[in-house]
């Protein structure tokens, strides 16, 4: 495969995904925005009378529900088109207009959930009960209902509503100081080529066999981060107190319980996973002490983890071997999933597969509930790419499955869940992956991969959930966060996490302020429950067969139909209790007692 950096029109349209289908002629598109703000205007109508009947009641949400269907389609569309190539102004131009139609839609409709809110006691529940179409929405209403101890007045509600954007700047400026005004300058690779340090290829320099290239990039980067130190540290100080203030108007008992309340995610599951992995932390220490010796290191340093333990000859897959691959991989799954994925890839073309000159970088799966649920990815033939290739498979049939039952109002899934489905995926290629070689150093390869995908999403997502705990309760203390007590929080949790085998990097005290995700809050911890559920799950398929299948197979289908913690209990997991995270961390300690046997 020619791994130049072709123009769009140049890669061939078996290696493009068909997104055409969604907007054959795109003069559907334009009548798509104009239908869905028409309805926009008829439901703003209905401000004052939501609620007089159930009649009403159902007219206002079926309205809703199609204007934000044909909305959110025109914007999936323009979206993908423009990360086809950023630099098509057209495609940009129509996202924009998309955007634009949302908001409209967004503000008109803003009346809907405090006149609900605001009905008499036990109206909504009345309506429901009289209505056999509205039971549609049944579990929609309970979700907003739930938060009615927690909603203002219609006026203090237009109040924050108003001040939105403003509550948002802490957020926003951290996003243009860091990814518009904030450079690295350059570093020697490992080549002797002197290269511009980006936040893209930083944790490539991380991987190189070469301690001093490691050590450049690492320094580089984070005094960088040491100059915007007190200007980050008070954008963050000021995106916590807007969290704690919120939660108090709100009458929320903290800002952890606000953020946790919109999916009813008892606070427990939070302090569940932080409890078990502490209990797990020696594991950790076992896997860092073994890293060192097989790095024959001194000293090991923050910028040594993530430099493969084994080094194996450059192997390059075709696109259609990476999916052969994928489909053998994900076999226990039964032959229908397989039969969808792989014919959802190569003959209806879900996947927009070659990087192209302007295409947005990265991966992800993303269609709306009529599309099809397309795939981009920059596949250059290495193994990361298949990993990459069953992860957003994975969510993409998820989607897939969801659509096909559920309707519109429950046809996306929630942030607890949304990762469950790509992970186990990644899990059961793994584990196809370990059975299938006779090379000890792939196994080896493996093992440490599997070990580091622990550290990074279960270990490392844990620690930046227990920082960002920290500094809520410290701001919800009066206590004013610091550059110097944010800096010293985090590097405490780094050495608590990593052991005595880490040696103390002065630079590592800033990595905090390179984490976007703390600008939204207490979101990380979900990728750590998430890896948890999947690895419980996968496990249950392994060992258990057709009855777990059975189990995952129905939660695939069922959206976001139910709270979250329902929808994993349905699949086998429960996530109220420290089990599935205890049973995940089991896994990792033997992985990491296997790795010491081979080094």
């Amino acid at each position: 495969m020619n791994q130049e950096i072709k123009k769009r029109e140049d890669i061939a349209p078996s290696y493009k995904w068909n997104i055409e289908k969604m907007y054959p002629d795109e003069s559907k598109w334009e009548s798509d925005l104009k239908e869905a703000l028409a309805e926009a205007h008829a439901i703003a109508e209905l401000q004052g009378h939501l609620t007089e009947s159930p009649e009403q009641l159902l007219h206002g949400l079926n309205l809703y529900a199609a204007a934000t269907r044909k909305a959110e389609y025109a914007f999936v569309y323009s979206r993908m088109k423009h990360d086809e190539d950023n630099g098509n102004s057209k495609y940009t131009g129509m996202n924009n207009k998309a955007m634009s139609v949302l908001a409209q839609l967004s503000s008109k409709t803003a009346f809907i959930i405090p006149e609900i809110l605001s009905a008499p006691e036990g109206r909504i529940e009345e309506f429901v009960e009289a209505n056999d179409e509205l039971k549609l929405y049944r579990y929609m209403l309970e979700t907003i209902l739930r938060g009615k101890p927690h909603t203002l007045s219609a006026a203090e509600e237009r109040i924050i509503s108003s001040l939105s954007e403003a509550l948002d700047a802490p957020d926003e400026a951290y996003s243009m100081l860091t990814d518009a005004d904030m450079t690295f300058g350059t570093v020697t690779d490992a080549g002797g080529n002197e290269i511009p340090l980006t936040h893209g290829n930083f944790i490539t320099l991380m991987e190189s066999e070469n301690p001093s290239v490691r050590k450049t990039a690492f320094e580089t980067l984070y005094r960088r981060y040491r100059e915007y130190n007190n200007t980050i540290s008070t954008l963050y100080n000021y995106n916590v107190k807007k969290d704690v203030i919120l939660s108090g108007l709100r009458n929320y008992s903290s800002a952890l319980s606000a953020a946790l309340s919109p999916e009813n995610i008892p606070e427990s599951v939070y302090y569940n996973l932080i409890h078990a992995v502490h209990q797990a932390l020696p594991a950790m220490h076992r896997y860092v002490a073994a890293r060192k010796k097989a790095l024959k290191l001194d000293s090991l340093h923050m910028y040594d983890v993530y430099t493969p333990l084994v080094s194996l000859p450059e192997k390059h897959y075709t696109f259609e071997e990476a999916v052969d691959i994928a489909c053998e991989a994900l076999k226990p799954l039964g032959e229908d999933y397989v039969s969808a994925l792989r014919t959802g890839i190569l003959e209806e073309r879900w996947v927009d597969i070659m990087e192209n000159m302007g295409k947005t970088s990265g991966a992800y799966s993303f269609g709306v509930y009529d599309s099809d649920p397309y795939i981009l990815m920059n596949f250059k033939g290495t193994l990361k790419d298949i990993f990459t290739l069953v992860h957003e498979g994975g969510h993409s049939m998820h989607s897939w499955y969801t659509r096909k039952t559920q309707p519109y109002i429950y046809g996306e899934h929630s942030i607890f869940t949304a990762e469950v489905a790509s992970t186990v995926n990644e899990t059961l290629l793994i584990h196809y992956l370990l059975q299938n070689t006779d090379s000890p150093e792939m196994r080896k390869y493996l093992i440490n991969f599997y070990i580091d995908e622990f550290k990074s999403t279960l270990f490392r997502q844990t620690m930046f959930a227990e920082f960002e705990w920290k500094a809520h309760q410290m701001a919800e203390a009066g206590e004013p966060l610091t550059a110097e007590l944010l800096d010293s929080t985090y590097e405490k949790l780094n050495q608590e996490y990593f052991g005595p085998d880490m040696d103390s990097d002065e630079f590592i005290q800033y990595e905090w302020s390179r984490i976007p995700h703390f600008f939204r809050s207490f979101y990380v911890f979900q990728y750590a429950t998430g890896y948890s559920a999947a690895n419980a799950l996968a496990n249950r398929i392994l060992t258990e067969g057709a009855p777990a299948v059975a189990d995952y197979r129905k939660f695939l289908t069922l959206g976001d139909s139910m709270d979250p913690i329902d929808l994993l209990k349905i699949a086998g997991v429960d996530m109220s209790t420290e089990e599935p995270v205890r049973s995940a961390l089991d896994t990792f300690a033997r992985l990491v007692d296997e790795l010491i046997r081979e080094i």
